[in-house]
C-alpha cells in the first residue's frame, strides 16, 4: 500500500471516529431537555437520536460541501497535495480528540468549531498566519456570543409568555385554548423555516420569498387549526388541569426535539465525512475543485458512527445539558428546544456561524433566570464555557503536534 491510499485509508477510519464523537456530543443535544423534563427516559432518548440522526446523515445529509470546512484555508495555495491531505487527516483526528475529551468529562462542545480549530492549525503549520481567512474565525468568535444569548432571550421570553398567560392565568383551560394552538403553530413555522434555511433537501427546493412566506404562513395556520380541534380532548382527560397542559406541552418538546435531531444528523454530518471527502477527491482527481460530491458510503459511515456514538456515549453529555445546569419540566423544556431551534434558524438565514450546542445550553439558561438566579447553577456553566474558549486553541494546537509527528513518520 503506497502512502497516499494510506492516509486515504486512515482518513476515512479519522471520519468514522469524528462521527462517533459527534454523536456521543455534540448531536446528543437535540435530546437533553426531554430527557431532564422526563419526556423521554435516557433510553428512549437514545434510542430516537440515533435513529433519526442517522436517517438525517443517509437521506437529507449534505451531497455537495465545500472542500475546506468553512473556506478558512484555500488549497490552491498549498502546492504538495500530499501534504494537504496528511493536514486534512490530522486536523480530522485532533478535532475528534477534543469531542472525545469533553465527552468524557460530561461537557458540551461545538463539533463545527473543533474542525474549524484544526484546520486553523493546518493553514498556521503549512503557511503561517497568512494562510488563514482569519474573517472567518472573527465570526466564530462573534458566535460564542452571539448564539447562547439569543437561546437565553427567545427561551426566556417564551417560558415567561406560557407561565403568565397559561400555567398561572386565572382561567388556565381558557388560557390553554387561546395560546397553546399559537405555540403549537409558532413551532410548525419555524421547523418549517429551519428545513428551508438548515437541510440540503430544503436548500434545494430554491423556493421565492413569497413563496417561503406564503407556504410558512399556511402550514402555521393549519396547524393552529388541527391543534385547536385535538386539544379539547387533552385537556379533558382525568387529572388537574395544569398537569394536562404540561402533557400538552411534553408532545410539543418531543416532536420538537426529534426534527432538531433529525436536522443535526442532515446538517453536522459533513463535520464528520466532509474533510474526509476532500481526501478523497484529491486521491480520485489529484487536485481540488470548488466543491466536493459526498458519496453514499460515505453519509452511510457518517450516520453510523454518529448513532454509534449517541448510544455508546451520549448519555453523559444529555445529563449535563438536562438536568445539571437547571431543573426542566415541560414546558420548560419545550420553550428550550423552541429557543434552541428558533436560535439556530434565525442565526442561518443571518449568514451567521452558529453552534447548536451554543444555542442549546443558552436557551437551557434562559429558562433557569426565569425562575431566578439561583436557579442556574453557574459552576456547571462555567465550565462549559471555560471548554468553548478552549476549543479552537487546543483543536489547532493539537493538529499543528499531530501533522508535525506525521510529517516525519511519512518522510
Amino acid at each position: 500500500m503506497d502512502a497516499v491510499t494510506l492516509v486515504l485509508a486512515l482518513s476515512v477510519a479519522a471520519g468514522f471516529f469524528m462521527a462517533f464523537a459527534l454523536g456521543a456530543n455534540d448531536v446528543s443535544n437535540a435530546m437533553a431537555a426531554s430527557v431532564g423534563s422526563k419526556a423521554l427516559s435516557l433510553r428512549q432518548a437514545l434510542v430516537v437520536a440515533a435513529i433519526l440522526n442517522c436517517v438525517g446523515a443517509i437521506f437529507l445529509g449534505a451531497g455537495v460541501t465545500s472542500t475546506i470546512a468553512t473556506g478558512i484555508i484555500d488549497p490552491a495555495s498549498v502546492p504538495d497535495k500530499f501534504q494537504f491531505m496528511l493536514g486534512m487527516f490530522a486536523a480530522l483526528l485532533s478535532a475528534g480528540l477534543w469531542v472525545l475529551i469533553a465527552t468524557l468529562t460530561g461537557l458540551p462542545v461545538s463539533s463545527t468549531h473543533s474542525v474549524v480549530g484544526g484546520i486553523i492549525g493546518l493553514g498556521l503549520v503549512l503557511g503561517g498566519p497568512e494562510l488563514v481567512n482569519w474573517s472567518v474565525m472573527f465570526k466564530i468568535v462573534l458566535s460564542w456570543i452571539c448564539s447562547p444569548l439569543l437561546g437565553v432571550i427567545i427561551s426566556y421570553v417564551s417560558f415567561m409568555h406560557i407561565r403568565r398567560y397559561i400555567l398561572f392565568s386565572r382561567q388556565v383551560r381558557k388560557g390553554a385554548m387561546r395560546w397553546v394552538p399559537f405555540w403549537v403553530g409558532l413551532t410548525a413555522l419555524i421547523i418549517f423555516l429551519s428545513f428551508l434555511s438548515k437541510t440540503p433537501a430544503g436548500k434545494s427546493m430554491h423556493l421565492a420569498l413569497w413563496q417561503t412566506a406564503l407556504l410558512g404562513a399556511a402550514f402555521m395556520f393549519l396547524t393552529m387549526v388541527i391543534c385547536y380541534k385535538i386539544l379539547p380532548r387533552l385537556l379533558n382527560r382525568p387529572g388537574k388541569d395544569a398537569k394536562n397542559i404540561e402533557g400538552v406541552f411534553k408532545r410539543m418538546q418531543v416532536g420538537t426535539a426529534s426534527y432538531v435531531a433529525l436536522c443535526q444528523g442532515s446538517n453536522d454530518v459533513s463535520n464528520a465525512i466532509g474533510p474526509v471527502a476532500a481526501i478523497y477527491m484529491i486521491y480520485r482527481q489529484s487536485g481540488m475543485l470548488g466543491a466536493v460530491e459526498i458519496p453514499l458510503w460515505l453519509l452511510l459511515m457518517g450516520g453510523a458512527g454518529i448513532a454509534f456514538g449517541i448510544f455508546m456515549m451520549g448519555h453523559r453529555v444529555m445529563s449535563t445539558v438536562g438536568e445539571r445546569i437547571t431543573k426542566i419540566n415541560h414546558s420548560r423544556g419545550f420553550a428550550v428546544d423552541f429557543g434552541a431551534a428558533t436560535t439556530v434558524m434565525m442565526a442561518t438565514n443571518l449568514g451567521m456561524p452558529v453552534s447548536s450546542t451554543h444555542a442549546t445550553i443558552g436557551a437551557v439558561v434562559g429558562v433557569g433566570l426565569a425562575r431566578g438566579f439561583a436557579a442556574v447553577d453557574f459552576r456547571v456553566l462555567g465550565k462549559i464555557v471555560l471548554y468553548w474558549i478552549l476549543t479552537v486553541p487546543i483543536a489547532a494546537f493539537s493538529c499543528i503536534v499531530i501533522y508535525t509527528l506525521l510529517r516525519y513518520l511519512f518522510s
